[in-house]
């Protein structure tokens, strides 16, 4: 099941910016302010150090997260890298990052990945001018993304979020204006720097 409750919470628990706020905003400077605390009566002194298993279980829960996805979804996405040949971990962030709504959210599309999310289940997002709702739809070489018209793009988040002149758009992605194209096949990821990749990966093999 997807996680909906309260996005600071989480991200407090977890003690990162899983990016589930939108940057600028109120709700993100309190978090970037209390980012350190973790929540509850006793903060920091009610926090248990985890066992092998339970730094593991945690790691994977921010993957999940930080994507927004089930934990359905990503044990799929597991056993899909593991059959493949190669490092296991990278091949599981290739998956989690060709996701149509993950690409929308890199391409400064939306603020976040449920925003994201929100706009591909709307059928406001065209993959090479054609109409696509699946959030967790596979884009491939050469895809081209874009919006399905000119009046979504007005929308006050949207135009924000296009106009963010701070966007860092990955290396396999090209964004020119509004739209944007798959270039290359992600190699590497941001997710990296957040997360013990290795972990998830010993959680899944057990």
């Amino acid at each position: 099941m997807r996680y909906t409750g309260p996005k600071n919470k989480v991200a407090r628990r977890e003690g990162i910016d899983l990016g589930l706020k939108t940057p600028g905003s109120k709700s993100h400077a309190r978090l970037l302010k209390r980012l350190n605390i973790p929540p509850g009566q006793h903060g920091i002194k009610g926090r248990r150090r985890f066992s092998e298993r339970g730094e593991q279980l945690r790691e994977k829960q921010k993957l999940r997260f930080i994507f927004g996805i089930t934990e359905r979804q990503l044990k799929k996405y597991f056993n899909i890298a593991s059959r493949r040949p190669g490092n296991t971990a990278l091949h599981l962030l290739s998956l989690l990052e060709r996701r149509l709504d993950n690409v929308v959210f890199r391409l400064g599309f939306a603020p976040t990945r449920a925003a994201s999310r929100q706009l591909v289940s709307h059928g406001h997002i065209l993959v090479n001018n054609k109409k696509v709702t699946i959030p967790s739809y596979q884009v491939e070489l050469g895809d081209e993304i874009g919006f399905s018209n000119d009046k979504i793009i007005k929308v006050d988040y949207i135009d924000k979020a296009l106009n963010n002149k701070e966007l860092n758009v990955p290396n396999w992605l090209e964004k020119k204006g509004i739209f944007g194209k798959v270039i290359d096949y992600p190699k590497s990821s941001d997710i990296e720097k957040l997360l013990n990749l290795r972990l998830i990966v010993d959680f899944y093999s057990r």
